[in-house]
């Protein structure tokens, strides 16, 4: 397995319109590991087209417990379930992550147990293991490092970057965060970094549409990061490559990637994508990656 990134869902919060992207869910294939990061709605679909089996399943990563990044726990697992998953897998996340799983399950309960006697399957139940953690060591195994560090993005207080090892190579995600300068010295020489951005020319668009709009622009000023601001953490970081995920607005016909790009450049000179669903990165900035776009 070769190690790459895949954006599986590349827009910031839950609400979706036609023909626009998914929410935030990742898949990092690092040492030969297949890593979820994040779970929003449509994740499983995602996988599923970027050609995973959904039984190869392993571990689980969620960053916060917003809806955008946790919606769709229980049913990528209880859809790999019924694909044929058998192989245990272990769900990290932070505090009420163990709340979620265990309370799908007993929504599921009757499907689950019927599953079980009807078509033999094992237990699901005991086939999930759910670790919460804080700042720090996360998970070292086989060679796989994974450490967290927690970001701003009040009011939510458990919110983790996190960075994953493997060999050498290394990969952050900020999570979702507003401009956190500690970010930077958590992200030094990783091969890339995943970011959040908001473009501002596109905010009150996106308010005005959304609904409650002071109250909506005064959290996304309060706990997100400007394309200009990733652009910093990334320079400050010394990484190899930036790649803005997470877009506050990915669907609004008046930005574009230009948009993107022209913001992001203010403050960072080196390799860069703009995420999209589908998008593969690979993991070194020197290999070059199915449908990969560099500015």
């Amino acid at each position: 397995m070769s190690n790459r990134l895949v954006l599986l869902g590349s827009k910031g919060g839950p609400a979706l319109r036609p023909g626009g992207p998914w929410p935030s869910s990742s898949l990092l294939e690092l040492g030969g590991r297949t890593i979820v990061v994040d779970c929003g709605l449509g994740i499983t679909r995602g996988m599923v087209d970027a050609g995973i089996g959904l039984k190869a399943l392993d571990l689980i990563f969620i960053t916060h417990l917003h809806s955008d990044h946790v919606l769709e726990l229980g049913p990528l697992i209880h859809t790999a379930w019924t694909a044929g998953l058998a192989n245990p897998v272990k769900v990290f996340g932070p505090p009420g992550t163990g709340y979620i799983w265990q309370h799908f399950c007993q929504a599921m309960a009757f499907d689950i147990e019927i599953r079980i006697v009807d078509e033999g399957r094992p237990d699901i139940r005991e086939l999930v293991s759910v670790v919460e953690f804080g700042e720090g060591l996360v998970l070292e195994e086989g060679g796989l490092k994974v450490t967290a560090l927690r970001v701003d993005h009040p009011p939510v207080t458990d919110c983790f970057a996190l960075r994953f090892e493997h060999g050498g190579g290394s990969v952050v995600f900020s999570a979702d965060t507003a401009f956190f300068p500690p970010l930077a010295g958590f992200a030094r020489g990783a091969d890339i970094l995943v970011h959040e951005a908001m473009l501002e020319q596109g905010i009150e668009r996106l308010v005005a549409k959304t609904g409650n709009g002071a109250r909506l622009r005064e959290h996304l000023l309060a706990s997100h990061s400007f394309a200009e601001e990733a652009g910093r953490i990334a320079s400050d970081a010394g990484v190899k490559r930036l790649v803005l995920n997470h877009l506050i607005p990915a669907d609004d016909p008046e930005v574009g990637e230009a948009d993107w790009i022209a913001a992001v450049r203010k403050t960072w000179t080196g390799d860069l994508t703009i995420a999209r669903d589908a998008l593969v990165v690979g993991l070194s900035c020197a290999e070059a990656a199915v449908g990969e776009e560099t500015a």
